[in-house]
């Protein structure tokens, strides 16, 4: 007798061929426990396809910040979104072999490397006109065993995506590769450039460029993922509407998938903010 699981399975095989009321007669199995397996099947599914993205999220963390134990791993994974219990995170870290690299301590002369800004916006993200206020950040994308790192600049007068850029690594020359991008093509004399206090963002190079471009710099307070609350929802719709759903293999594969998204982002996703127009649309109607 073939089991009643592997039964249900048939059933689902050919459901789209043949009557379900014949093939659950056929099988000798009830309508309703044919759907009661579908669900839990379902249910099963989802349950693996978010815990795959979990973990690609702390094996990217990981790759990125390898001498983050579980503690630290459970602050970054909550500030990507994922409010996992402290004890999941040391269960999955051990299950995934990874643990914090232990990092030798060096003496300490005194000097401040970085170069912090106040928070100008102070979480008021609503800009009155074009290149007044915008936003930046970084974010990373699995690629089969690979990470990529995606740097964004945007405009908080209409979320408009201006400038973007993709590299195998998270350093200094993404995020000017990424300014560049953004004063060929806007006047940003005078407008507020906000970030995290990431070590790209408080160098002493990328600094001096906004100060020689007349930008003036800003940045969230330390550990608060909120006071730069907009990219991140840019992020969050860009993994969950499109990378997420994709099949990418390549460099070239992703690149082009974030294109696709990036155009459809600009031009034809209305946002309800924005009077119900796509952030492009809504500037040129607000210029016309």
């Amino acid at each position: 007798m073939i089991p009643k699981s592997r039964r249900f399975e048939i059933i689902n095989e050919l459901r789209g061929s043949y009557p379900i009321t014949w093939l659950i007669e056929i099988a000798q199995v009830s309508r309703s426990g044919y759907y009661k397996w579908l669900k839990t099947r379902s249910f099963r599914e989802d349950r693996q396809t978010k815990q795959r993205i979990l973990e690609s999220h702390i094996m990217a963390i990981h790759y990125t910040y390898p001498f983050y134990g579980y503690p630290r791993m459970e602050v970054a994974l909550k500030e990507e979104g994922f409010h996992i219990n402290h004890k999941k995170v040391y269960r999955l870290m051990k299950e995934l072999n990874i643990q914090a690299e232990i990092r030798k301590k060096r003496p300490f002369f005194g000097k401040k490397p970085s170069v912090i800004y106040s928070n100008l916006l102070n979480r008021n993200f609503k800009a009155v006109k074009p290149d007044q206020k915008y936003v930046t950040d970084i974010t990373y994308i699995q690629v089969g065993d690979s990470f990529y790192y995606l740097s964004v600049i945007l405009d908080l007068y209409n979320n408009e995506v201006l400038a973007w850029e993709i590299s195998k690594r998270n350093d200094l020359d993404l995020v000017l590769k990424t300014l560049d991008q953004l004063i060929q093509k806007r006047d940003v004399y005078g407008a507020i450039l906000h970030s995290d206090q990431g070590f790209q963002y408080t160098s002493k190079q990328y600094n001096k460029r906004l100060k020689n471009l007349g930008i003036q710099g800003s940045h969230s307070r330390k550990g608060n993922c909120l006071d730069n609350a907009c990219i991140e929802s840019f992020f969050s719709h860009l993994k969950t509407e499109k990378l997420y759903r994709s099949q990418f293999k390549t460099e070239e594969e992703l690149i082009q998938v974030i294109e696709e998204y990036i155009y459809l982002y600009n031009f034809k996703r209305f946002q309800k903010k924005l009077n119900q127009c796509a952030p492009v649309e809504y500037r040129i109607t607000l210029a016309a």
